[in-house]
């Protein structure tokens, strides 16, 4: 039998999805069945996720880029990636998963207090077991029933706190000659026949109506994980009524207590929220019921804990600010407007507090370009991947109706692009720089490989501009000839303008485009002359949210001095992001001066910011009521010292932001009631497209690296069932 033709998978795109597909078809185990091309906007790989090597080689990132030690999936990818490349050490520091992510075990929160000043409070979150990307054990982490019990311990751990809190108080109070009285002793009946059988005991505890104490309230909660643990069939009613008991219980004992110690209105709002939820996930039939978290997505995650009990305070508190802020979820930019679909903040938060492995976040090691995206390229183009650079796709045309066979699916006929530039001699681009030994992407690309790259540059085209349109010729993909499969991975924000047939002719595609939004994003980034205790700054590093809006969150970036190089090393490095709200009045732009008109405004607002919130954060950055500008460090700055440049607003000129308002670069939202509109890369409506990205259904269905590695994996296997679908972890898992 003569050898089969190889099969031809155009992707398109490159970003997480995209790439994940592509690494998934490229599998060694294939035994090369799959031709894989990738077309790529400009010069790089990376999507949202890009990043870029500027001035002094300093990392330039398009936000605060963070993975989660839930990632289970990313995690296992990038870990195959380094381990089958097999870089050596010796040439290159980053050589390894574990040389390009570290852990980053700390979180904060900022808290508002009512004279208008922050406070942050800050949490150590322990190592979990094992490592993310390592086998899931045969108990499932991700189950609705797992999550529930997994709350019931947590809301057991605050109640000790605040429990020892408050004997701590009473000792003093006893030291100082107050005393209090009280039924201090009372806890859960349990006499030897309520022990053997849990469900005299709640009805006991129900009967009693209030625990008067907190060791009480400690002992009820034990006694309700252990029974969600066991997965009894105990009766729903009788589980409801006990929380309705805890809660009523907690409230009356803890809220008046904690209400002036800013510490303990924290833990209050956690065992709050902690109740809520377990109320609504049982109120609501999570458990059994086949959609899971996703039944309940048509209601706003505040609306859904309010019905469930949640407090006005605790709503507004910084866990909750912290979840919206975190995704971004504030529909058209607006703060006055923020939504977020219930199921997807609920699995989400839960995935995040009790699947995180190794640690809750991990921190990178250089941009993420360098160890997501570059590592990856080379892995790719090893394993015999091509890679077609400056491709803009325009259209994905489909067949006319009229020329499919009696029973034929629909399929793409064609892919037309624009090609925005040649490569000299007819060569590949060759996109990565090295920076002392590490692969990396350029922030420019490399104009000395361009046919007439000199008059590009001189024109500074932005090859990465949806409103830069101009291109050095067109091409066209044709079926059969060119590709046999299509995996369009380009960003929601772009299907509009390249998807036409596709939404003219089918309502779900319309559907999806009419009720799916995007958000823009903006971000920045300072060098610093002081470390950050110099500053005033006294917590370790760490990631913070919920603080001022613009810019409420901002991390610690100063582990990455290391890997740039400046003449003089900076003493801190920070980044800072949040949500641009739209326009009042959009209007038609061109192409020179919209992303002009973005950028200053985020300028602005970074000036802004700095001169007015940030001394809240860092105490000593403020002189005569206005932000040091002489801390900034300048890349081109030739005179060491701070009196080199007249220290003013425009030093901020010498740092980096961004605007992300390209339509591929929005970030996707998860508004209330529209996750139904969402379309999986497994259906099967094209007989050769699948779509990839954090947009579409993925058992995540949020803007993030592990929805977007789902939904690459999930393209994969809807053309080559592979990997198989158990493989790809907490897929489907209501």
């Amino acid at each position: 039998m003569p050898d089969q033709k190889p099969i031809k998978v155009a992707v398109i795109g490159g970003g997480c999805a995209a790439i994940s597909a592509a690494f998934e078809l490229s599998r060694p185990a294939h035994n090369a069945k799959y031709q894989v091309t990738i077309y790529q906007l400009g010069w790089r790989l990376g999507g949202k996720g890009a990043s870029g090597r500027g001035p002094a080689d300093r990392i330039e990132e398009h936000g605060l880029h963070l993975w989660m030690g839930s990632y289970e999936n990313a995690f296992r990818l990038i870990r195959e990636c380094y381990a089958e490349l097999g870089r050596d050490r010796r040439k290159c520091r980053i050589a390894d998963w574990r040389d390009a992510f570290s852990p980053a075990p700390f979180i904060g929160l900022a808290k508002r207090s009512p004279n208008g000043t922050y406070w942050n409070f800050l949490s150590y979150f322990p190592p979990g077991d094992g490592l993310p990307g390592d086998p899931v054990g045969e108990n499932d982490p991700f189950t609705v029933t797992s999550y529930l019990a997994r709350t019931a311990s947590i809301l057991r751990t605050l109640l000790l706190a605040v429990q020892a809190s408050r004997s701590a108080r009473t000792s003093t109070e006893a030291g100082s000659g107050r005393s209090k009285t009280g039924r201090s002793n009372q806890s859960v009946p349990n006499s030897g026949e309520t022990a053997a059988d849990p469900s005299k005991r709640i009805a006991r505890l129900v009967g009693l109506g209030l625990i008067a104490t907190t060791a009480g309230l400690v002992e009820a909660v034990e006694m309700l994980e252990t029974v969600i643990a066991s997965r009894s069939t105990y009766p729903v009613n009788g589980i409801t009524q006990l929380l309705e008991v805890i809660a009523a219980s907690a409230r009356r004992q803890i809220e008046a207590m904690v209400e002036n110690d800013p510490e303990l209105v924290v833990f209050w709002h956690g065992i709050d929220l902690a109740m809520a939820s377990m109320r609504g996930i049982i109120r609501f039939g999570l458990v059994s019921d086949p959609r899971g978290f996703d039944a309940i997505n048509d209601y706003d995650f505040r609306e859904w804990l309010r019905i469930n009990g949640a407090s006005e305070n605790s709503l507004d508190s910084p866990f909750i600010r912290g979840a919206y802020d975190l995704v971004f979820a504030y529909e058209d930019g607006d703060y006055e407007r923020p939504r977020h679909g219930a199921g997807v903040a609920l699995r989400g938060a839960l995935r995040m507090l009790f699947s995180s492995r190794g640690a809750i976040f991990w921190k990178m090691h250089a941009g993420m370009g360098d160890v997501v995206f570059a590592p990856m390229y080379e892995l790719l183009s090893k394993r015999g991947v091509a890679f077609r650079f400056f491709h803009r796709l325009e259209k994905v045309r489909l067949a006319n109706p009229s020329d499919l066979a009696p029973g034929e699916r629909a399929y793409v006929k064609a892919l037309e692009f624009d090609v925005q530039a040649k490569v000299k001699n007819g060569k590949e681009y060759e996109p990565l720089r090295d920076v002392a030994g590490l692969p990396c992407w350029p922030s420019k690309p490399d104009y000395l490989q361009l046919i007439e790259g000199g008059k590009f540059e001189r024109e500074e085209r932005d090859f990465e501009s949806h409103w830069d349109r101009r291109h050095v010729a067109t091409k066209t993909l044709r079926v059969t000839e060119d590709f046999d499969f299509v995996v369009l991975g380009v960003g929601l924000g772009a299907i509009p303008h390249v998807c036409q047939d596709l939404i003219q002719r089918d309502q779900r595609w319309r559907d999806m485009v009419k009720h799916l939004k995007t958000v823009n994003t903006q971000a920045f980034q300072i060098w610093l002359r002081e470390d950050m205790e110099q500053l005033g700054w006294r917590d370790p590093p760490l990631a913070l949210s919920a603080f001022v809006q613009p810019f409420e969150t901002w991390a610690d970036m100063s582990h990455l001095i290391r890997e740039e190089r400046w003449k003089n090393n900076p003493k801190a490095i920070a980044y800072f992001c949040s949500v641009l709200k739209d326009p009042v009045s959009p209007r038609e732009v061109s192409a020179d001066s919209h992303l002009r008109q973005r950028r200053l405004e985020v300028r602005d607002n970074a000036i802004r910011y700095l001169n007015y919130e940030i001394v809240q954060l860092w105490p000593k950055v403020t002189q005569r009521d206005e932000f040091r500008w002489d801390l900034l460090m300048d890349p081109k700055e030739k005179v060491s010292g701070r009196k080199a440049h007249r220290c003013s607003e425009a030093r901020f000129d010498s740092q980096y932001w961004t605007a992300n308002v390209n339509p591929s670069d929005q970030y996707v939202l998860s508004l209330p009631g529209t996750q139904k509109y969402r379309i999986s890369p497994l259906d099967n409506t094209y007989d050769n497209l699948t779509i990839a990205g954090d947009w579409t259904t993925c058992g995540l269905d949020a803007g993030c690296v592990e929805a977007a590695v789902i939904s690459g994996r999930l393209a994969a296997h809807a053309i080559s069932s592979s990997p198989a679908l158990e493989e790809i972890v907490a897929f489907d898992h209501p």
